[in-house]
């Protein structure tokens, strides 16, 4: 525009003024042209010079709150990148995600969420000052790229003190058309230093960092680091394979043997485990959170469900007659649409009307997250077919006196981290204790699981338990070694 305009000027002043000068009637008239059509060219190049400037503004700026977007963060970290290679200095890089922010979206409105994310940018934006340079990646996430230090060490302290004092910026109560709300957030950490990547890769890692504060429980921040590194790689790789578990029969039941009050076998419970080739054997706890987190939970748990009943129906036809058959069921696939109908065609494949007396369904403390109503219509439909519920690990989480009133269960099993400390501590004696006796109150059968020695046996048995399971006992067995 600088340039552009003295040019057009330069060029056409003096073309007017020779025309006006011929001194005829047709000069007079092209002078008049040559002026209209100078000012036709000032207007059109000004406004094309402004709409080239808020394209340009556009493409690089978020439209709700006015930070640098996705695109211009990523170009000018790749130039950071470039420029720290040769300085031989470091920055850090901070991914924010704002905790639980849907629940106001899907509560209050895409409206009043719009003006939090606006407020939350200015906070960040005056917090944050010149030095460092912000942006919006989308929805409710925010980066920082900081200036350049000399040590990585010193990096590193700076950015865990920044981000703290940050945290508290934005747990400030935000006051917004007559709603007090209030937010906390998530940051993960990553440092750039003079390792040669693309800047997508420490984007990445500082993602995964901030999923980490999440899975941490929240409000917190961590730094990217080789640990961190290997264990998602590890969490990734676990995932892939899972995919493929099913397929190659890696997948496999044991049984843990079910003793009652004069060490006679009354049940078993089933428990799963992954035989990886890749990996040696898996415990459920490392992989059914990541089976829940894909969804592949559903049909791995069909899986367990079907290959137990085929077991059970085995052990019958040899005279392996059990009291109770227990099976483990995820919060997931018991509220799946599917999950009745499911158990319904599997036991009228497998079981016959006495066998499906025998089958316990052992569900979590987790599930009273959902509906009470939602949770007993679920079970109701379960138990129509003979089959019983029992809550596992009671104690451990959401449980209260009127859940087990309101609840359709049969059973209640004790969690082995109380049982475990028996001896130790007197609280985790006055809890056993305590579920014993409301499970008397309302008539359900007690299991306790994790009995390891012969005191915890004599304490539970003396205080009424009714079923013992643990290694006191027997380890989860394999179906040939339960079967012998």
């Amino acid at each position: 525009k600088r340039l552009f305009f003295p040019v057009l000027l330069i060029l056409m002043v003096p073309l007017v003024g020779y025309f006006a000068l011929i001194g005829e009637w047709y000069g007079y008239v092209l002078a008049v042209f040559s002026t209209i059509f100078l000012g036709v060219l000032l207007y059109s190049s000004d406004n094309s010079y402004k709409l080239i400037q808020e394209n340009y503004y556009q493409a690089q700026h978020d439209s709700l709150t006015g930070l640098y977007n996705r695109r211009y963060f990523v170009d000018y970290i790749e130039q950071v990148i470039n420029r720290i290679q040769h300085s031989k200095r470091f920055a850090y890089v901070l991914l924010i995600d704002l905790d639980h922010f849907k629940t106001i979206n899907d509560t209050l409105g895409h409206d009043i969420g719009d003006k939090v994310l606006i407020e939350v940018a200015r906070r960040i934006t005056d917090y944050c000052g010149k030095e460092h340079v912000v942006s919006r990646l989308g929805g409710d996430e925010f980066t920082i790229l900081s200036g350049e230090y000399d040590e990585n060490e010193n990096c590193q302290d700076l950015a865990y003190a920044f981000s703290e004092k940050l945290l508290q910026v934005l747990k400030e109560p935000y006051y917004i058309d007559n709603h007090n709300l209030y937010l906390s957030a998530s940051i993960g950490i990553n440092g750039i230093g003079n390792v040669s990547r693309e800047s997508r890769h420490f984007i990445k890692e500082a993602d995964i960092a901030m999923y980490e504060a999440k899975e941490q429980g929240r409000d917190g921040i961590i730094i990217f680091n080789d640990d961190l590194a290997k264990r998602v790689k590890q969490h990734l790789e676990i995932e892939r394979r899972l995919y493929f578990a099913l397929e190659h029969d890696e997948i496999i039941l044991c049984y843990q043997p079910q003793f009652d009050a004069h060490k006679n076998i009354i049940g078993a419970e089933v428990l799963v485990r992954w035989d990886s080739k890749e990996f040696g054997l898996i415990t459920p706890a490392e992989f059914i959170p990541i089976a829940e987190k894909t969804g592949l939970i559903i049909e791995l748990g069909n899986h367990i469900i079907e290959e137990a009943f085929i077991t059970l129906k085995e052990w019958e036809e040899k005279g392996i007659n059990l009291k109770q058959y227990s099976i483990n069921i995820s919060v997931r696939q018991f509220f799946h649409t599917s999950f009745s109908d499911e158990i319904e065609r599997l036991s009228k494949k497998y079981l016959n009307a006495e066998s499906r007396k025998k089958i316990i369904f052992e569900v979590t403390e987790t599930i009273l997250i959902e509906d009470m109503n939602k949770i007993v219509t679920s079970m109701d439909k379960i138990r129509s077919l003979g089959m019983s519920f029992s809550m596992d690990d009671f104690g451990t989480g959401y449980s209260s006196l009127s859940s087990l009133r309101e609840l359709p269960i049969e059973e209640l099993k004790i969690d082995r981290s109380f049982v475990g400390h028996l001896g130790e501590y007197e609280s985790d004696e006055l809890m056993i204790t305590t579920i014993l006796s409301l499970a008397k109150i309302f008539d359900l059968q007690t299991v306790a699981e994790g009995v390891e020695t012969k005191e915890q046996y004599d304490f539970l048995l003396e205080n009424g338990c009714d079923i013992f399971q643990g290694y006191y006992f027997s380890r989860p067995l394999r179906k040939d070694k339960f079967e012998a």
